[in-house]
């Protein structure tokens, strides 16, 4: 998903069927819940308990964006964790460079 998609839904208060799942160091995006880093096995076990309680149909986007996706060591365990569990709307925010470029500084929403 792009960055300006979700900053639009969020804007126009459309993300009551969405689940924003932060997987990196901080949740920044308005409205996302804060997993904590996907590469910390503390935070797999936390990421899945909180799944359990999620319909396999809802729309999941996940983010990091604390480094470019060829480097991020989050997003992928994350995502894969989301597919073994059968989420069929999963997706990952592309925010290619990191958080920083790709949101903070487009004045996108972000968390109280």
């Amino acid at each position: 998903m792009e960055p300006s998609t979700l900053a639009s839904m969020i804007k126009g208060h459309k993300t009551e069927n969405i689940l924003i799942l932060s997987v990196g160091p901080d949740a920044l995006i308005k409205g996302s819940v804060d997993i904590g880093p996907a590469s910390e096995q503390e935070n797999m076990v936390k990421l899945k308990s909180h799944l359990k309680k999620v319909s396999k149909d809802k729309e999941v986007v996940i983010y990091c964006g604390c480094c470019p996706f060829g480097r991020c060591p989050n997003v992928r365990p994350a995502f894969k964790l989301l597919k073994e569990m059968g989420f069929k709307n999963a997706k990952l925010l592309n925010l290619k460079q990191n958080i920083k470029v790709d949101w903070l500084d487009k004045d996108y929403p972000i968390a109280d």
